[in-house]
């Protein structure tokens, strides 16, 4: 594969030192640009020294400067659609926990699920709500213990 096929997308390796020097300049342009009220427009020229405007609105800005912060971190990173049907092994590993573990979420149905033959799908979106909620669970906990922690003297 070539470095410029769409297979060698960060997905499958992680960013070249100029790759993640870009994204960070890129980073920083872009983050100059961000209007926190409105669209951001962006001036971008082409092959032929034309210059375009490109507007962005705060969901494609963020989102955008979300994958440079992570390309210029030298991760790879993966995109994934919220209605992408994934695999247990597919969400377990976005959960950061095993596949039997994430069978048991299944089967007490924390996370809602389909089966296609015998084979359970579980809906990005779904998966992602679950992640949401687990993680503000831990959060909070941490906050209570970090308090009481502090109340009893015991930081």
């Amino acid at each position: 594969m070539n470095a410029e096929s769409p297979a060698s997308a960060f997905d499958e390796r992680l960013p070249t030192e100029l790759e993640s020097s870009n994204a960070e300049t890129l980073r920083q342009i872009v983050a100059s640009q961000i209007k926190e009220d409105g669209e951001t427009v962006i001036k971008i020229a082409n092959e032929q020294g034309k210059t375009l405007p490109v507007t962005l609105s705060p969901a494609l800005a963020h989102s955008f400067l979300e994958v440079l912060r992570l390309v210029s971190s030298g991760r790879g990173f993966h995109l994934i659609p919220l209605d992408s049907q994934l695999t247990t092994q597919e969400a377990a590993d976005i959960l950061n926990v095993s596949r039997p573990h994430l069978i048991k979420l299944l089967e007490r149905e924390d996370i809602g699920f389909t089966k296609v033959g015998r084979h359970r799908r579980i809906k990005a979106s779904d998966l992602l709500e679950y992640k949401e909620g687990r993680d503000a669970k831990r959060a909070n906990a941490l906050k209570d213990m970090a308090e009481f922690d502090g109340e009893h003297g015991l930081l």
